[in-house]
């Protein structure tokens, strides 16, 4: 799962050009909005479509689980692993 945990880090690193971070910057457990990155919701839908090239399936935005997902990194890998291993 770590492993799984830091291609997101560098997904999000990458797809939101934050060129002043490094994985180890972003903590596993730490929110990606508000206090913890301060991600926005255009963040989401930009990180919502580098998902969608790299891991080939569709987050839906009217899913009410949607925002725990994207809640943190170690969120995100939990679903992502839930996703691609059905």
């Amino acid at each position: 799962m770590e492993v799984l945990q830091n291609e997101i880090k560098q997904l999000i690193i990458d797809a939101l050009n934050l060129e002043d971070i490094s994985i180890d910057d972003i903590e596993t457990d730490a929110p990606l909005f508000g206090d913890g990155l301060g991600l926005d919701s255009i963040d989401a839908l930009e990180l919502g479509l580098a998902i969608k090239k790299k891991y080939n399936f569709v987050i839906d935005a009217d899913d009410s689980n949607t925002r725990q997902y994207f809640s943190s990194v170690a969120n995100l890998a939990d679903f992502i692993s839930s996703q691609t291993n059905q």
